[in-house]
Order: C-alpha cells, then structure tokens, then sequence
C-alpha cells in the first residue's frame, strides 16, 4: 500500500466513525460524513471494487436517511399539534442537550418543544404534547438514520470484499 492510498484509508476511516458518531450527536451531519467516508474508501481503492452504481446507491441512501430525518422530527411534533416554534425549540433544546451528554440528548428536544410551546400558547398540556411529539420524532428519526447508515455499510462492505 502506497502513502497516497494509506492517507486515504486514514480518512476515509475517520469520517466514517465521525458519520457513526454523527447518528446520534445533532451537530454532526452524520448520514452526510458516512457518504464521504465510504467514498473517499472507494477512492482509496481507485474505485476498483466500490464503482459508481454503488456510490449512486450510497448518495441516494444518504439523500433517504436525511429526509427521514427531516421528516420524522417534523411529522413527530406535527402529529401532537406542535407548531413551528416547537419544531425550533426541539431543535434548540437538542443542541443545548449536547453539553449534558446522553441526558440532555434524551432529554433536550422535549424541554425545548415544551417551552417554546409553552411561550407561544401558554397552554401547558399542549406544551406537554408538542414536547412529547418532538422527542418521539427525534427518537424515530435517529432510528431512521441509523439503520440507513447500517444498510449504506452493509452495501458499502458486499461491493468491496464479495
């Protein structure tokens, strides 16, 4: 193996355990960095093993896994009746969750929708169900995003060693 190659295989490495990490830590694209990772893995290989239908096939199950994403925390606080500024505060109260690791990750989406639910319509059981919509979303959307990124490594791992 060639230091370009090497190099290539250390990054490609790196971005897919940050894409991995990036399943469950908001801040992170984490779909986005798994693409690239196995990408810049196929590359390490000159596309030998890895072609272009399946860096096609990987795009598009990123593109899937970030919609679903999208569209999990949105329906989710949807469904209870959450407005768009619960939808703002689950986001909000997911990047504040950040610092307080797994407890505020858990915990930070239902704290953000409620409050902001509650400064908009100062109805606390409507506060308790937008809270409670936005963090079932968030909790499917990470499901969502996960067992994308496991299809997008499975497909990735066949392509290159079967």
């Amino acid at each position: 193996m060639e230091n370009g190659s090497l190099i290539l295989w250390i990054a490609a490495l790196l971005l897919v355990g940050v894409g991995i990490a990036g399943m469950v830590v908001p801040a992170l694209p984490g779909i986005v960095l798994l693409f690239a990772g196995l990408v810049v893995a196929a590359w390490a290989d000159g596309f030998a093993y890895v072609g272009g239908g399946t860096i096609a096939l990987l795009g598009g199950l990123a593109l899937a896994g970030y919609a679903l994403d999208f569209l999990a925390g949105a329906l989710g606080a949807g469904v209870f009746g959450a407005g768009k500024q619960a939808v703002f505060g689950a986001v909000a109260g997911t990047v504040a969750g950040m610092f307080f690791g797994l407890p505020g990750l858990i915990a930070g989406p239902f704290f953000g929708a409620f409050a902001a639910e509650l400064i908009v319509r100062r109805d606390l059981f409507a506060a308790g169900l937008s809270g409670f919509g936005a963090w079932i979303g968030m909790v499917a959307g990470t499901a969502a995003k996960v067992a994308v990124a496991a299809v997008m490594i499975g497909v990735f791992v066949i392509a290159r060693f079967f």
